[in-house]
C-alpha cells in the first residue's frame, strides 16, 4: 500500500527553533531516508520552496490566468513530503512518528493513503 506523508510548515514556528534545533531536524531527516531506503519502504521524498515562490494557475475564458503566492491564505504551509510503500496504515504512522517534525508542536504530519497512481486505483 502506497502512503503520502506531508509535512506542514509554521514558518513562525522554525523561525523560534534554534540553529542547533533546525540542525537536528536536518539530521533526523536524513536518518529516517536512511532507514526508509534501507527498509525498502521509501519511493520518493520531496522539499518544497517557500509558498511566496509559488504561483496558481487557473483558467479564465479559455485563457490561463496566473497569479503570485499560495492558493489559500494560511500560516501553514506544504513543506514537503515522503511517498513510501508499506504494508498497512499502522506501520504508514509507526514510520510518521519518526519524522523529527512530529515532535515540534505547531509543524504538522500527515498520512494519507494513495487512492490511485499512474490511472490504476491501489487495492
Amino acid at each position: 500500500m502506497q502512503f503520502l506523508i506531508s509535512m506542514h510548515i509554521n514558518p513562525a514556528v522554525l523561525d523560534a527553533l534554534t540553529d542547533e534545533e533546525k540542525a537536528a531536524i536536518g539530521e533526523g531527516h536524513g536518518r529516517f531516508i536512511a532507514a526508509l531506503k534501507e527498509s525498502g519502504e521509501l519511493i520518493t521524498t520531496q522539499a518544497l520552496v517557500d509558498p511566496s515562490q509559488a504561483v496558481v494557475v487557473s483558467v479564465r475564458n479559455g485563457q490561463p490566468v496566473v497569479t503570485d503566492g499560495p492558493f489559500l491564505e494560511s500560516k501553514e504551509y506544504l513543506g514537503g513530503f515522503y511517498l513510501i510503500d508499506c504494508e498497512d496504515k499502522e506501520r504508514a504512522i509507526e514510520l510518521a512518528a519518526q519524522i523529527p517534525d512530529t515532535a515540534i508542536a505547531g509543524l504538522g504530519v500527515e498520512v494519507r493513503q494513495v487512492m490511485f497512481a499512474d490511472g490504476q486505483l491501489e487495492a
